[in-house]
């Protein structure tokens, strides 16, 4: 298959009264960019994320967010830390020994003192099996998104390669007539100007013409760029750049053919090439 490297997932669970959510996006570029948007409590899941990302795209710009949120619905069970009760209330009495009429503490002072109520939030152990899930179903749903975008690209690619090949047997059996209009061309002129032409002459200048204006290496390559194409379409996988460098070179042969041009028919094909390939090269600009 072939694959775009635009693509988005999003993924959710919820778990001991949190829910977890993963948002995956990814665009074009020419290596494989991962950018982390991660809370502080959830930062030690970036290496095991990083592992996955890589292990399943190859190319492209990805940017990962996971958040952990508190469901406000969910109910919470509220454990006083014994010890620390204990140690504030020695504390208490001991500063009251020294100032009597010190205010004892508030029940609302106790309850907001650091650590006073036992946090009931899962740990990091407790939440990684599901970061990991979370994390291959999202991965699973952003592939199958770029693999359905990469089956529209490789449809415009066929369509455009389909217009060059056109393009290219308009061009081909032009050439043999073009350098006989040549050779009509040069004997009235030469009979203009002289009482006889030289047929020998003509000849001579025909050959120099034909040779001067002779694309067909220029066509048989184009023809082989495409060919190329369509083999690597059919073979799939990460292909991008090998697509990119055979637009370059498609482009080559275009760029000499509309040097070369002998009639403006001939130029009329280079250019419509031209205008192929570039919109090919930008879809290629999307491939993996």
């Amino acid at each position: 298959m072939i694959y775009s490297m635009t693509g988005f997932a999003t993924q959710s669970r919820e778990f001991g009264g949190t829910s977890l959510h993963l948002e995956l996006r990814s665009v074009n570029s020419r290596y494989l960019d991962l950018a982390f948007r991660i809370g502080d409590e959830l930062r030690a899941a970036e290496p095991l994320l990083r592992e996955l990302i890589a292990a399943r795209l190859k190319r492209g710009k990805v940017e990962c967010r996971l958040n952990l949120q508190t469901l406000d619905a969910a109910p919470r069970e509220l454990a006083l830390n014994s010890a620390l009760l204990a140690r504030l209330d020695a504390a208490q009495t001991a500063v009251r020994q020294q100032f009597p009429d010190a205010a004892p503490l508030s029940v609302s002072d106790v309850l907001r003192w650091p650590g006073m109520l036992a946090d009931d939030s899962p740990g990091f152990e407790q939440l990684q099996p599901v970061i990991n899930e979370l994390a291959k179903a999202a991965l699973d749903e952003l592939v199958a998104t770029r693999q359905r975008e990469g089956e529209k690209l490789v449809a415009v690619i066929r369509e455009r390669s389909a217009r060059m090949r056109e393009l290219i047997a308009i061009a081909a059996p032009r050439m043999p007539a073009i350098v006989e209009e040549y050779r009509a061309r040069l004997t009235q002129r030469l009979q203009e100007v002289l009482t006889s032409a030289d047929e020998e002459r003509i000849v001579q200048e025909v050959v120099i013409y034909a040779a001067r204006i002779d694309v067909d290496e220029e066509l048989s390559r184009l023809g082989a760029h495409l060919d190329e194409i369509d083999r690597i379409l059919k073979t799939g996988g990460a292909s991008g750049k090998r697509l990119d460098f055979l637009m370059q070179e498609l482009n080559r042969e275009a760029n000499t053919l509309a040097s070369k041009s002998p009639a403006t028919d001939i130029t009329g094909v280079a250019m419509e090439l031209k205008v192929q390939i570039e919109q090919i090269r930008e879809q290629v600009q999307n491939i993996e």
